[in-house]
């Protein structure tokens, strides 16, 4: 055998096909399509090895249609050009494009009008969400299906059948520790490529014995996984998931939380996109409650980053905690926003003339600065005077809450402030 386990497992039926009951189960769209031979092209997105490239080999194997792979990145289009020619005369070709997201356009330009007449079935494979990074022309003419991550029980079910298949499988003998496969599939993180290879490498690895058998021990399989294998693209969808969950598990407080995903991000060693988020965090979430913490943050970044993994977890859990249970505020972002969204529909008012710049040659003359009033010649360091263009006088951003010491504070000032507003009109 010349082919790796992964390639040997891969589906010939539908009803081989691994986990994806939504969609290959009885009753479910795409068993429903193969059995009634009425295939229609499709995107099938997810994190890796979760049976995208299984499903269209069992579609093929199940329709007898020819099956073609073509991937978007190395792939050249005199490739595709052969493959469009085959489907022609074969009388059904599904062709699988992998990395479908990174078509460019003489690619799509040559497959649009294939999809369009039925020529060929294909079959789209990509780890990103294909609403942002598929264009519109190709969506227009495909169905889309999410595939779920595959469970433990899955892919466990896998390297069973692996293990007692000799045709798909293993043709010798081999018998193993029942700890070596609920290891190996607990570790993939449902990633069932992965899981086969680490498989094939312990039973490779172990030596026969006298009756020419390998029996896999444990040992044997977390040898073969040295880590726990993450499975993250950092451009697929999974990896803006994992910080999506941080920054709402950090938002609402869950500080267990917060630590998982951190440590997801971790054992990825994605320490740039840690870091990035977590100061975004910082500032958009913690705000005004507890601004001491955003200083705390960046030192600690900076000290993350400047000694690396594996040492960087330390001041990173120090920081995700610390952000988990602190006091939260947005007051200061929306209050920007909100700002952002008037100047963009008004425009660039005026600004009042005597808030303008006086000390050019020729601002007075233009009535620039006449009038201005010095905060700090007055009680208090203030005093009533107009700041806003006149259009958005009224406009009211900042709404400052009670959320911790700081902003109590300020809020306490903003207060006052407006108070002395009151009397002013009075």
């Amino acid at each position: 055998m010349t082919d790796n386990l992964a390639l040997r497992m891969r589906p010939k039926t539908i009803d081989q096909v691994i986990g994806q009951t939504h969609l290959v189960g009885p009753g479910k769209i795409i068993r429903r399509m193969v059995e009634a031979n009425r295939l229609t092209s499709m995107i099938l997105y997810g994190p890796p090895g979760i049976g995208k490239t299984s499903i269209a080999s069992a579609i093929a194997g199940t329709t007898k249609f020819a099956f073609r792979t073509f991937n978007a990145t190395t792939d050249s289009k005199k490739r595709l050009q052969e493959i469009a020619e085959e489907a022609k005369f074969s009388g059904g070709l599904v062709l699988l494009l992998d990395e479908i997201h990174r078509l460019d356009k003489g690619k799509q330009d040559f497959l649009l009008p294939l999809l369009e007449s039925g020529t060929l079935t294909m079959i789209g494979a990509t780890t990103e969400n294909p609403f942002f990074s598929v264009t519109p022309a190709i969506r227009s003419r495909v169905q889309i299906f999410e595939l779920e991550p595959l469970s433990v029980a899955d892919v466990k079910r896998a390297l069973e059948i692996a293990l007692s298949d000799p045709e798909r499988g293993f043709t010798e003998a081999v018998t193993y520790d029942e700890a070596v496969l609920d290891f190996i599939a607990n570790s993939t993180n449902g990633d069932l490529r992965a899981a086969l290879n680490s498989l094939e490498l312990a039973v490779l690895s172990t030596k026969p014995d006298d009756k020419k058998e390998r029996h896999v021990r444990l040992d044997d399989a977390e040898n073969s996984l040295q880590r726990s294998y993450v499975s993250m693209d950092r451009d697929g969808d999974a990896h803006y998931d994992v910080l999506s969950a941080l920054q709402k598990s950090i938002r609402g407080s869950d500080v267990d939380a917060s630590l998982h995903y951190a440590a997801r991000l971790i054992e990825a060693g994605d320490l740039p996109s840690l870091a990035r988020r977590l100061t975004v965090i910082a500032y958009e979430d913690i705000g005004l409650a507890n601004p001491d913490l955003q200083v705390r943050v960046v030192t600690a970044l900076e000290a993350a980053q400047r000694i690396g993994f594996p040492e960087a977890r330390i001041p990173i859990a120090n920081i995700v905690v610390d952000l988990a249970l602190s006091p939260k505020s947005n007051t200061a972002y929306l209050a920007m926003d909100q700002a952002l969204a008037d100047l963009r529909s008004s425009g660039a008012l005026p600004i009042p003339r005597h808030l303008r710049d006086g000390h050019y040659s020729g601002s007075k003359e233009l009535g620039n600065a006449k009038d201005y009033l010095y905060p700090h010649h007055y009680p208090n360091h203030w005093v009533a005077q107009d700041y806003l263009p006149e259009k958005l006088k009224k406009a009211r951003y900042y709404q400052p809450e009670a959320t911790g010491r700081y902003e109590n504070a300020l809020l306490g000032r903003y207060q006052q402030i407006q108070e002395w507003k009151r009397q002013q009109k009075k």
